[in-house]
């Protein structure tokens, strides 16, 4: 039980009659080395994990604060790259300018939300979303959609 959280990425696969077969998707889902029973052609959309935090609660209230209207619900928010950039940027200054944490990126008490201390463990939430995040944009615009979502 806590926070849990996650950065997640979809992408639209529905084929359709009129796509050429250059612009259609071909999905091969195997269990076993055998073709698993799924109706293929009826797949819409494939999600990736792409980052998942526990109890990093600094994050949190900037994904609240920033991209669902402060509003707190465990919902699924559409994140745009931009986002994601700001925020890389933010955790970029607070891990070359320790000072910085409480203004730019501070803590949130929650349910379960886990320590509200600037100590190891928030730089090291902080490290690995570094590392996360220029991971996601490297990849460029290849068509997904981030989505945020958190559950406690």
């Amino acid at each position: 039980m806590g926070l849990d959280m996650y950065l997640r990425k979809e992408y639209y696969v529905k084929n359709w009659g009129h796509q050429s077969p250059e612009e259609r998707h071909t999905i091969t889902i195997l269990k076993g080395g055998k073709p698993a029973p799924i109706a293929v052609d009826r797949i819409c959309f494939i999600t990736t994990e792409e980052m998942y935090w526990r109890k990093a609660n600094a994050i949190h209230k900037w994904f609240v604060d920033n991209v669902q209207d402060g509003k707190d619900d465990c919902g699924e928010y559409e994140v745009e790259r931009e986002q994601l950039q700001q925020l890389l940027d933010i955790v970029t200054q607070v891990l070359a300018k320790h000072d910085l944490a409480k203004k730019l990126l501070p803590t949130t008490t929650g349910f379960f939300f886990g320590g509200t201390d600037y100590d190891e463990y928030y730089y090291q939430d902080l490290r690995e979303t570094k590392e996360g995040l220029e991971r996601c944009l490297a990849q460029g615009d290849d068509g997904g959609t981030f989505q945020y979502h958190s559950s406690w």
